[in-house]
């Protein structure tokens, strides 16, 4: 009711199982899918997997009551772009369907803060000890700008930038530092202490 109530956005289906929801992601071709973890049929970990797999433009946001480790991990390790609580904010959880469908990686403050400690605790570790990519002094801009949490629209106003010119330096920085979604990205300058 709620992603119905918002004039940019248009429900194409609802499931209440993950086989069902794979089936209809399929049919319908949503931009982003809303997933819950506990699912009778097939969770969502492993219908998130299945669309992915067949309809890899989807942007699969878990929406959960189960922000654990032991759910988050997996379901992004499936290709999740990101994970909120149930308890998130309409307001919220409005402007991360749209984030998604940006191309950005919506997460809860407690579970991205989790994420960015990890990282940096592996860092510590020595466990992180990848060669420098060479970047340009605006792509360090926009890395750091991705580290604090920003969204492209974000970056875009606070560094005079069109939105399509930020989607590019966020490309070409995933492809430099090897990262392989928006996330990996947020940590890898969190790592190198640029935010």
């Amino acid at each position: 009711m709620l992603c119905e109530s918002a004039s940019d956005m248009q429900v194409v289906g609802e499931a209440s199982n993950g086989l069902e929801g794979v089936r209809l992601a399929d049919q319908v071709r949503p931009d982003v899918v809303l997933m819950d973890l506990r699912m009778p049929g097939l969770d969502g970990t492993a219908a998130t997997a299945r669309i992915l797999a067949t309809r890899p433009a989807t942007r699969v946001v878990v929406l959960t009551t189960f922000d654990d480790d032991g759910h988050l991990y997996p379901a992004l390790a499936a290709g999740a772009c990101g994970f909120l609580a149930k308890d998130v904010a309409p307001a919220d959880l409005l402007d991360a369907v749209r984030r998604a469908a940006d191309g950005d990686s919506p997460f809860s403050g407690p579970v991205l803060r989790r994420l960015v400690d990890q990282a940096v605790r592996s860092r510590a570790a020595g466990q992180a000890n990848e060669p420098e990519p060479a970047l340009t002094a605006r792509e360090r801009e926009v890395l750091a700008l991705v580290g604090t949490g920003l969204g492209n629209l974000e970056i875009a106003e606070r560094l005079h930038l069109g939105v399509t010119t930020v989607k590019t330096h966020v490309a070409n920085l995933m492809m430099k530092t090897g990262c392989a979604n928006r996330v990996r990205l947020a940590v890898f300058a969190v790592q190198r202490g640029l935010c």
